[in-house]
């Protein structure tokens, strides 16, 4: 086991080793392998970036973000400007149908509906806009659409993409399905890895929801 001392400072050290980060501005504060996070960055991109450096560090079970957003006035822009910007992003981006995708924007904080096919779309239209400029924050409403496929073969896909990724020890986790829902359970060395088979098991066709309860043992 290792200590929360331990667990700070790894996690200091890996906030100083990321190019794209200030750390003299991130308060860190860790208690029972839980990371208490304060301070203030400049991007939404950044406290993202925060994120998944912790999530990287091991002994780290989870992540309590008290992290505010601070706009220099020159990266300030207004809900239009930003809305124009995530239009733009997603009409650029080949992987996801524009036209089947609704943007609101209140006070910098983005809004996504609509309907699409597959996870990966879903998760491509997060992803492309909370980096823009100006984005305090991204709400993911998009639902996917029902399509016809046996729970035997989504697990089995899951199972393959599991076996595929370097980031996942696949034989310490079990895969359960129920229509379309996935129920994940076992156990995984990080954050990160936990994450990341939340995301595989997520972008397998026919998958709706993820009930991930796999738990972090170092």
């Amino acid at each position: 086991m290792r200590t929360d001392a331990q667990i700070k400072q790894d996690i200091l050290d890996q906030l100083e080793f990321q190019p794209n980060i200030e750390e003299t501005k991130i308060g860190v504060v860790v208690k029972d392998g839980v990371a208490l996070l304060t301070g203030s960055v400049f991007s939404y991109a950044s406290k993202i970036a925060i994120v998944k450096a912790i999530k990287k560090v091991a002994g780290v079970k989870g992540i309590a973000e008290g992290i505010k957003i601070g706009y220099m006035s020159n990266l300030n822009k207004t809900d239009t400007e930003i809305a124009n910007s995530a239009i733009k992003a997603i009409e650029w981006h080949t992987s996801i149908p524009n036209n089947k995708i609704i943007i609101e924007v209140d006070n910098g904080w983005i809004t996504l509906s609509g309907e699409l096919e597959w996870a990966y779309q879903k998760d491509a239209a997060r992803r492309t806009v909370e980096y823009l400029s100006g984005v305090k924050g991204v709400t993911n409403h998009i639902t996917l659409k029902q399509t016809s496929i046996h729970p035997k073969d989504i697990k089995k896909k899951i199972t393959k993409a599991f076996e595929r990724s370097a980031m996942i020890e696949a034989l310490g986790i079990t895969v359960e399905t129920t229509d379309h829902a996935v129920k994940l359970t076992g156990k995984v060395r990080s954050i990160a890895e936990k994450d990341t088979a939340q995301k595989a098991a997520f972008n397998a066709p026919g998958v709706y929801a993820v009930q991930n309860e796999l738990k972090i043992e170092y």
